[in-house]
């Protein structure tokens, strides 16, 4: 798992906190990363329309949905980000040994579903939870 779904969250909550326009280094030097990983991840987010850029000297990006409405799961989606997952497989589907050839194939199905399972949980937590949790409003 990469970090990108941590910033893009961190980002929003921030974003809509502060209620204003905010740069790749402003935001960097808040998330503790830097510039060019924030312009990447704001890039899915301005395409998934989560946030709106502004040029120029005073430029940035600026949250523009109401934040009881953004869940973590359309973060998750605009990042088309995989929770659970392996790049490896055990085994092999060309090996007689039923357990060999067939432990793959069942690690991914057990990948799948506790990726569901944690997409159909982000669904139900929201910028304005977030927000609510830091601050104990």
């Amino acid at each position: 798992m990469t970090s990108e779904f941590s910033v893009a969250v961190h980002a929003l909550v921030f974003l809509n906190h502060k209620g204003c326009v905010y740069s790749s280094e402003g935001l960097a030097e808040n998330i503790c990363t830097n510039p060019a990983r924030i312009r990447k991840v704001m890039a899915k987010l301005k395409k998934a329309e989560l946030v709106e850029t502004k040029e120029g000297i005073e430029g940035g990006y600026h949250f523009v949905m109401d934040s009881k409405d953004v869940t973590l799961y359309m973060i998750a989606d605009a990042l088309d980000f995989t929770f659970v997952s392996s790049g490896w497989k055990s085994g092999s589907s060309e090996m007689k040994c039923l357990i060999a050839s067939g432990m793959g194939g069942l690690m991914e199905e057990v990948y799948e579903d506790l990726n569901q399972r944690c997409l159909a949980r982000l669904k139900e937590i929201t910028i304005a939870d977030l927000d609510k949790k830091i601050f104990k409003s």
